[in-house]
């Protein structure tokens, strides 16, 4: 794969106000080609309606076959983006690199530690995002699990929430997050669901060895595909009349519930 050089690829980039203001912006089928050929990661790419020539479906199966989010819209959201001949096509870079759990894992085996890995299940809101990653970084996890779609930005806004962790922690983009779910049970980690349905309290439930920890969003919880790929389902006792918390608070009560009985 060619190495990315940031001489040539700054002509391809685009700073916008508003629109971009929480990253770089590249435009242009060939612009795209390229800093995938790079092996720069992109967060999205926004495709314009109707858009049908060979290079551009070379361009589809190029984003398809690595996973990133695509979202087709009207040619009016791209010229509000950027008003130069974007030819249909405008994507955002990452601000991180992204991972995949297949090939993190077995190195943490390796280190001879427990694995602990975070699942985030349609976690939509960035600070909230960033707040849970500076927790799970504080904790020790080794890997945060995120869907390619339904998921937060990781942005400017995120990362400055996280105080930097979303650079020190690996996060792992993938579509199936009922693939990975498996993927960890097989190989030996137990998965631990968050959920209002569990029978079990979080600190009466034994969370030693390695594991993965499952959180959803505040509004829908975690799906029942997800919850039926877990090992154990637990919640965390609640004394107020307020039914459930903030799942950034959640997250770093489980995460550190973990470490207190690993400690």
């Amino acid at each position: 794969m060619k190495r990315y050089d940031p001489g040539e690829m700054e002509r391809y980039i685009h700073r916008v106000p508003d629109m971009a203001k929480d990253g770089r912006v590249i435009f242009g089928i060939h612009a795209v080609l390229e800093a995938i050929d790079a092996g720069r990661d992109l967060d999205k790419v926004f495709i314009k309606r109707g858009s049908g020539s060979e290079l551009f479906k070379k361009l589809m199966f190029e984003l398809s076959r690595r996973n990133i989010p695509i979202q087709q819209v009207p040619v009016e959201k791209l010229n509000r983006i950027t008003r130069k001949n974007h030819q249909g096509v405008v994507a955002y870079l990452s601000e991180i690199t992204y991972y995949d759990i297949t090939g993190i894992l077995p190195s943490i085996f390796e280190s001879g530690e427990d694995p602990l890995i975070l699942m985030l299940e349609g976690v939509s809101d960035v600070r909230n995002f960033g707040a849970i990653a500076r927790s799970a970084e504080c904790a020790g996890v080794h890997a945060i699990v995120i869907p390619t779609f339904g998921s937060a930005a990781i942005n400017a806004d995120a990362i400055k929430t996280s105080a930097g962790a979303l650079h020190r922690i690996p996060v792992c983009r993938h579509t199936d997050l009922g693939f990975v779910a498996r993927f960890l049970r097989e190989s030996g980690l137990r998965l631990f669901a968050a959920t209002e349905k569990a029978e079990h309290i979080l600190y009466k439930t034994d969370m030693t060895g390695p594991a993965a920890i499952l959180l959803g969003s505040e509004g829908k919880g975690i799906s029942n595909p997800l919850l039926k790929d877990a090992d154990h389902w637990i919640s965390i006792p609640m004394k107020g009349k307020i039914s459930s918390l903030n799942v950034s608070v959640a997250a770093g009560i489980m995460l550190f519930e973990v470490i207190r009985q690993r400690s």
